[in-house]
């Protein structure tokens, strides 16, 4: 019996990001359990503003999980401990008794040393385009850095990500393993009721054709190049179509508004905040393009979402994204936006060509699923735990 905890601090009510990996992954975890002869705990650590507000709730979505080890201590505090008091930091130790690993899933592990340890690098943004990150992601360098001292394996999504950690930070490549995210979504999970899960926030968007972008507002999304890519083509071109996006507000968003604020077809742009899965198929599916013209990612999973809904897809040409999309999306650099109004313009020119990338795109989110994830990151646990015995 492999006995697991798993970090679940990532996850939010309404997961983004690193929450929707972590809560998938978890998922899955909890699925093979009885078959893998696994044995799936997981901690929770309250977020900053949470534990200041004496707030040490656990999120809904775990609510279904019996074996939830709630931590009162936010992560940063719990990395300051590590590093300057571990001796007055018990609140593992005393819970963590018989256990053979530790899993933490966004770029922090606590070094408890009776257990094996595996920690989860999603991106390197902060260190390759610090411009992009917040002061608080920024701090994540230091926080790795000690957590590579003690931890035996890193798992990442892609080949690019890989090679940025080895760089970066010097890590063995074969102690680094790479495995892909997925959609959130099966190729069948459309049906003629979804359209009524949220028709305000739906029937109003889908009276004209639209592009799409799905992902928190941000600069390193490269929103305010879409938009001027649009811009130019409602300019230039006659063409009915509105621009949606959806996503949070994050970190340098004013930009981003005030950008729309200002622009001759603010009317024609709309943001939506979080919505619902079933409302966000609805939007994919019926996108004319989704497009994703990010300067950087460590996967890209809205653009596998995209696909698996029946989205043709525009990406950029950097990072992770080629490995993701393969030959079934068109690239661009992503500082042109001249160059991504025409791939635009190309798409809509041109139905079958539309029709192909569709075709291509479903293809290729079918070799992604969370169970393989899940699968994967189990024979990763496994080999860890079977190098621990040779020694």
């Amino acid at each position: 019996m492999i006995k697991v905890y798993i970090d679940a601090t990532p996850i939010r009510d309404k997961p983004t990001g690193i929450g929707v990996y972590t809560f998938n992954l978890i998922n899955e975890l909890h699925y093979l359990e009885d078959t893998k002869n696994l044995q799936l705990n997981i901690y929770f650590h309250p977020s900053l503003k949470n534990w200041l507000r004496c707030n040490f709730l656990i999120p809904k979505l775990l609510n279904k999980y019996s074996k939830v080890l709630r931590l009162n201590i936010p992560v940063s505090l719990a990395d300051l401990l590590a590093k300057y008091l571990p001796f007055i930091f018990s609140s593992f130790k005393k819970n963590l008794d018989n256990i053979n690993l530790i899993h933490g899933t966004d770029h922090y592990i606590y070094p408890y040393e009776k257990a094996e340890k595996i920690i989860t690098i999603h991106d390197l943004t902060f260190l390759k385009f610090p411009k992009y990150s917040t002061k608080i992601v920024k701090s994540y360098t230091g926080r790795i850095e000690r957590c590579l001292k003690w931890t035996n394996a890193v798992i990442t999504f892609s080949k690019n990500t890989k090679q940025d950690i080895v760089d970066f930070f010097n890590v063995d490549p074969s102690a680094i393993y790479i495995i892909p995210q997925a959609s959130r979504y099966s190729n069948n999970y459309l049906a003629p009721q979804l359209t009524q899960d949220n028709p305000i926030s739906i029937e109003k968007h889908l009276d004209s054709p639209y592009f799409l972008f799905v992902s928190t507002l941000e600069p390193r999304k490269n929103i305010l190049n879409l938009i001027k890519a649009f811009e130019y083509l409602k300019t230039n071109y006659d063409i009915s179509h509105q621009l949606i996006l959806i996503g949070k507000k994050g970190w340098g968003y004013h930009h981003i508004v005030n950008h729309i604020d200002q622009s001759p077809f603010k009317q024609n742009i709309h943001h939506l905040d979080y919505v619902s899965d079933k409302s966000l198929a609805t939007f994919y599916n019926q996108a004319e393009i989704f497009i994703y013209p990010s300067f950087y990612e460590g996967f890209g999973l809205p653009i596998l979402e995209a696909m698996t809904l029946g989205s043709p897809v525009i990406t950029s040409n950097t990072s992770s994204l080629p490995e993701v999309a393969g030959d079934a999306a068109l690239y661009v650099d992503p500082h042109n936006y001249y160059e991504l109004a025409r791939m635009m313009l190309k798409v809509l020119k041109n139905p079958d060509l539309r029709q192909e990338m569709i075709k291509r795109g479903r293809r290729r989110a079918d070799k992604f699923s969370w169970r393989n994830t899940a699968l994967e990151t189990l024979s990763v646990y496994k080999s860890v735990l079977d190098k621990k015995d040779q020694l």
